[in-house]
This record gives structure tokens, C-alpha cells and sequence, in this order.
């Protein structure tokens, strides 16, 4: 939530700020201000991340029969612990997990979060509501930018630089992409510069390898977009907000892992190498 307020600069100031908007990423003086006090206090990244851990886990089956996927282990960590643990690297402990399957193991396994650091909330679907469809339901906590991911991945990104882009270019929506040798398995973005002018969900011929990573930063507006019920944040609100040139995409080059089925999940536990301690490489693109 905003509020407005006057300010009084001197010329000095003003031209600086003024000689950085560029009409596009940067619109007004509001704006550039904004972003500029956010990075000066350190305020360079959401405060709040949604988990989406409430699938079944159908493809990882025997594993999930008694075991919510979010509950299966990597190196000895829960995939969910490792979210935890980006998430914390950034200094993000609020999260609200949206549970479904076997939702009672998940919260009697993590409870209120404090054993791992974090302020957990929990917001429950009576039945499967997709990867947009449990947003509508975590309304009321998201009142500011927020972090969504799906919660079969692994991955390591520089959430910081991820916003600024974000912030920069008024994005509504940004979505993390990584590269893969074999794209038509996943959502592909067509990217003019920063901005994705079309998305692909699993397409026969891929506009090219940048895949949505299942890690996004949107504006509270954007749950004002989601229609009621199962809804796929991928096939009813991306699409819209590419029209709308309000949806972005950070290239990222830090590691990723997608634990969608049994071998993809077997190929994490070999290679997965924890969330890095220094900074990774990363695309402010125009």
C-alpha cells in the first residue's frame, strides 16, 4: 500500500533524477525516487514470498503416497528447507505456504516456522486451485510486492538484482528464466530486451531455451487479474500481462532444478549444490 507525499528538492537533484527517466522503465519522478530511496535503505526486495507447496505429486508417485512432495528430502533437507534457505540468504522470513495435499503433515512438520528461521502463515485449498488460484486466497497478506515459487524446484537467484529490474521497468509481474537444452518440456518466454512479448506454455517449437524458472515477483494488482477458481498463473494472467507490456524476464545463471518427476528428482540429489554465498551472475537487461 502507498501513500503520497510532497517533497522539496533542489535543481541539482531534480535534473539528475530526470536525466533517468526513460519513459519506459522508469516513468515519472515518483517513480525514480522510489527506487532510489528503496536501494539507498536497503529495501531491495520483497518483504513477503507465497510458496505453492499444496500439489499432489502425482509424477514423483510411490514417493508421495504418505509424503507431501514438499516434505521430500535433498541432500538431507527438505526441497522446502532449501526454498527457506534462499529466501533467508536475502533476509525474507515471512512466507505464507499454500497448502493442500497432506496439509497437516506439512504444518505439523514446519508449525510456526521458527525451528528454520522463518514466520510462517499458512493458507489451506479445499481442493486444487493451480499456481494462481491459492493467491486469491493469500489476498489479505500480500499487500505490497511479493516473491511467488513453485515449490518443486530448486534454485538459486539473485533476488535483489531480480527486483531492481522489476522496480526499474514497473513491471507487474517478472518471472526468473533459466536455460535448458530442452525447452518444449517447459513454459518459454520471447523476450524483446527485458520484456517478454510472448509466452509459451510447453511449446512444439520453442521461440527459444529461456524457461520459466517457477520463481516470479508480482505487484498486488496482479491477484486482482486471477479468475476464480483453478487458474494457472502460466496460461490465464502471464499472457494478458505480456499484452499489457507489463511482464518482464530476469535471465538468471545460477543453479536450477526441476523435481517434477522421479529421475528429475534423482539427478537434484546428485547435483544440487546448496544456495551459493556469493553473488551469482545475473541480467539487468533493457
Amino acid at each position: 500500500m502507498k501513500e503520497r507525499i510532497t517533497i522539496t528538492l533542489n535543481e541539482n537533484l531534480i535534473s539528475q533524477i530526470d536525466k533517468r527517466i526513460d519513459g519506459i522503465g522508469i516513468k515519472n519522478r515518483s517513480q525514480e525516487i522510489e527506487v532510489l530511496l528503496a536501494e539507498a535503505l536497503g529495501t531491495n526486495i520483497p518483504s513477503k514470498a507465497v510458496l505453492l507447496v499444496g500439489g499432489r505429486g502425482t509424477r514423483l508417485k510411490p514417493l508421495t503416497d504418505k509424503l507431501p512432495k514438499a516434505l521430500l528430502e535433498v541432500q538431507g533437507k527438505t526441497i522446502t528447507e532449501h526454498l527457506f534457505n534462499l529466501l533467508r540468504k536475502y533476509g525474507i522470513r515471512d512466507v505464507v505456504l499454500c497448502v493442500g495435499y497432506l496439509k497437516d503433515k506439512i504444518k505439523e512438520h514446519f508449525s510456526d516456522g521458527s525451528e528454520f528461521g522463518m514466520n510462517i502463515t499458512y493458507v489451506e485449498e479445499d481442493e486444487p486451485l493451480g499456481t494462481a488460484g491459492p493467491l486469491k486466497l493469500a489476498k489479505k497478506y500480500l499487500k505490497d510486492s511479493f516473491i511467488v515459487s513453485n515449490g518443486d524446484e530448486l534454485k538459486d537467484i539473485h533476488i535483489p538484482r531480480m527486483f531492481r529490474l522489476h522496480k526499474r521497468k514497473d513491471a507487474l509481474a517478472t518471472i526468473a528464466l533459466t536455460t535448458v537444452d530442452e525447452p518444449s518440456h517447459y513454459g518459454v518466454a520471447r523476450l524483446d530486451g527485458s520484456r517478454i512479448i510472448e509466452f509459451v506454455e510447453k511449446p512444439s517449437h520453442p521461440p527459444s531455451n529461456l524457461i520459466n524458472a517457477g520463481f516470479y515477483i508480482l505487484e498486488p494488482e496482479v491477484i486482482d487479474m486471477i479468475p476464480n477458481g483453478f487458474s494457472m498463473l502460466e496460461k490465464d494472467v502471464f499472457p494478458k500481462l505480456a499484452q499489457l507490456g507489463r511482464l518482464r524476464g530476469f535471465p538468471f545463471a545460477g543453479q536450477w532444478f526441476d523435481i517434477g518427476n522421479i529421475e528429475r528428482y534423482k539427478i537434484a540429489e546428485k547435483s544440487w549444490k546448496g544456495i551459493s554465498q556469493f553473488e551469482e551472475e545475473g541480467n539487468d537487461l533493457g
